[in-house]
């Protein structure tokens, strides 16, 4: 009889990716199965390994929806087949989660199952809206209650006197029966004058904060188009911190919607910097990095290294290709004892650095010319010069080391492509409804494989913006007749980044 596999039911948060707890993340890498929620953070998946099945289960309001009973036996079957199951649940599974169901269900059927939990919407979307539950100078007390109760219903469930009197109350699922419980809570003795507020989309950069008083917070909620579902309703005293504590819709990326088209595995620390400053990211890689055809060129060069005087390296993926070829050839470091190293970019630099190599040339200029200017300056003449680099890049870094006197060996290390499966559709019907704000490009690759891959791309008065790592990549878009509006004057995402936030800061200030 095959050994059964454990369920993990596992707290998502409520959005925020950065509020997954460590023990989560890494039961998503080693899980066989994700059983995942529509308010789970689909960008949590990126944690899954490459053959897990991911399964959507999603209950949205309005729209044909899987039944609890059946999710809680697809939990089953596939554990019973062995699989470790991450069951993926919005907030915390036992915060109006329905994960006490299914562990249940997982019980009954003798299931091995285990508890991970989530940060709650509860304290984390009022948190997000600059909101204390509690505070000495107005409540030491809190409720939270469903907002979900069927209004039509003869007799409430709830205990709307005691409710009442207690300092701060949180209504999850709060938006649809807003003036209804807002009438039970007058009606029950609150004042109508307390604060209120509505926070929906909450700890998402969609999110959207409405304050007013418990009498008249619907009406204005009615008014507003971006208050919907999902929605955390907090009534009480402690709404007025909101004033001087709203830390995250003040970001200066806050509301901007930025589509990022780097490689995949270079991205995650660029999306990091820019939602930290508030931006919604919507990653769209318009480069997959693939193996040559042939590692005969490089392979040659690595198995001559000791002929070499420097090797020049331009790019953070031509690093990790060599170095992994180099490890592939059994072989190590002490191989490059005698080349020095040159590098474009400090990112480049770290990268090499992080492999325990001393970089001896980086330029203050992080692009080609930089580099041919310090070996101007210093002489490479009857040096011989390896450069491993993608297959297709700018010729003018080898042909000016030539013209110099050295001898140049170029070799490719690595293949950068258009994707062969991307989100284009999706990109362009966002482009057509005129939602993104901000386009980033951090090579000329990036840029030409997106204009190819989105011809008819067109800026409506200026948005969305176009922001370019550097004047290299700067050309490339005007080659297709585009121009950048934002340019760092140092090369490098964080840079970009910086620049982005300071362009729109400056937007503001007008």
């Amino acid at each position: 009889m095959s050994k059964k596999g454990t369920v993990y039911l596992i707290g998502a948060g409520p959005g925020d990716m950065g509020l997954l707890t460590i023990k989560g993340r890494e039961l998503l890498r080693v899980a066989d199965v994700i059983v995942y929620d529509y308010l789970v953070n689909d960008r949590l998946l990126e944690y899954a390994k490459d053959n897990a099945e991911i399964i959507y289960v999603g209950k949205k309001a309005g729209q044909k929806e899987m039944s609890q009973k059946a999710i809680n036996a697809l939990l089953v079957s596939k554990a019973k087949k062995g699989s470790t199951v991450a069951r993926l649940k919005g907030g915390d599974p036992f915060t109006f989660g329905r994960g006490g169901e299914e562990a249940e269900a997982l019980e009954l059927k003798q299931i091995p199952f285990e508890i991970v939990p989530g940060v709650s919407s509860v304290s984390a979307v009022p948190a997000y809206a600059g909101i204390s539950l509690t505070h000495r100078d107005f409540t030491s007390s809190f409720a939270v209650v469903t907002g979900h109760e069927d209004p039509s219903k003869e007799k409430s469930n709830m205990p709307w006197e005691a409710l009442s009197q207690i300092g701060t109350v949180v209504f999850l699922m709060g938006v649809k029966n807003l003036k209804q419980n807002m009438s039970r809570l007058i009606s029950a003795g609150k004042d109508p004058n307390t604060p209120a507020a509505v926070i929906t989309w909450g700890t998402h950069p969609s999110q959207s904060t409405l304050t007013g008083t418990v009498s008249n917070i619907s009406d204005l909620a009615l008014r507003r188009k971006d208050i919907s579902s999902p929605g955390v309703v907090v009534v009480g005293e402690v709404v007025k911190l909101r004033k001087i504590l709203d830390w995250y819709e003040s970001k200066p990326l806050f509301g901007k919607t930025v589509i990022v088209t780097r490689p995949k595995e270079q991205s995650h620390e660029f999306i990091r910097l820019l939602e930290d400053r508030g931006a919604s990211v919507i990653p769209f890689p318009t480069i997959e990095i693939v193996p040559p055809r042939s590692y005969k060129a490089l392979d040659r060069a690595i198995n001559n290294l000791e002929h070499y005087d420097w090797i020049v390296f331009t790019s953070v993926n031509g690093v990790k290709s060599f170095f992994d070829r180099l490890k592939v050839l059994n072989k190590d470091i002490r191989e490059l004892h005698r080349a020095k190293i040159a590098a474009i970019g400090e990112i480049t630099a770290n990268e090499i650095l992080d492999k325990g190599i001393k970089v001896d040339i980086v330029p203050d200029e992080f692009k080609a010319e930089g580099l041919i200017k310090m070996f101007k300056k210093d002489g490479i003449k009857n040096n011989k010069v390896l450069i491993p680099r993608a297959r297709v890049a700018r010729d003018v870094l080898p042909e000016s080391l030539k013209k110099l006197g050295a001898e140049v060996d170029v070799v490719t290390s690595y293949i950068t492509k258009k994707p062969t499966k991307s989100k284009t559709n999706h990109i362009c019907k966002l482009l057509d409804e005129n939602k993104v704000d901000l386009i980033t490009f951090t090579s000329s690759s990036t840029a030409r494989n997106f204009f190819e891959l989105i011809p008819d791309f067109k800026q409506n008065k200026n948005k969305p913006v176009i922001a370019s790592i550097g004047p290299i990549t700067a050309q490339t878009i005007r080659e297709f007749g585009h121009s950048a509006q934002i340019i760092p004057k140092q090369y490098t995402v964080l840079h970009l980044t910086e620049e982005v936030a300071n362009y729109y800061a400056k937007k503001n200030l007008k």
